[in-house]
């Protein structure tokens, strides 16, 4: 599956707890990823900046779902599901 154009719910939705240029002490859930930019688009992919997390995550239909808000919505869910 490939990501959807536009969407950007997996930089935003989950917390990062790896160091992301910018955000040195990762990245809170439900907060954008200062590395995204205007058009939901990573500006270090690709590169060995990015965390290893966000190059371990991959599309698939259960996250993405069909729209973006229902990504959204299930990555908000997986978040609260496994935070302590």
């Amino acid at each position: 599956m490939q990501c959807r154009i536009d969407c950007g719910a997996c930089c935003i939705a989950p917390s990062i707890s790896s160091p992301i240029p910018g955000m040195p002490e990762g990245k809170p859930a439900n907060v954008r990823c200062v590395q995204l930019t205007d058009d939901n688009l990573c500006n270090i992919f690709g590169s060995e900046l990015r965390p290893k997390v966000c190059g371990n995550l991959q599309p698939s239909l259960d996250m993405c779902s069909t729209d973006r808000d229902a990504a959204m919505t299930y990555l908000l869910h997986l978040e609260s599901s496994t935070t302590p």
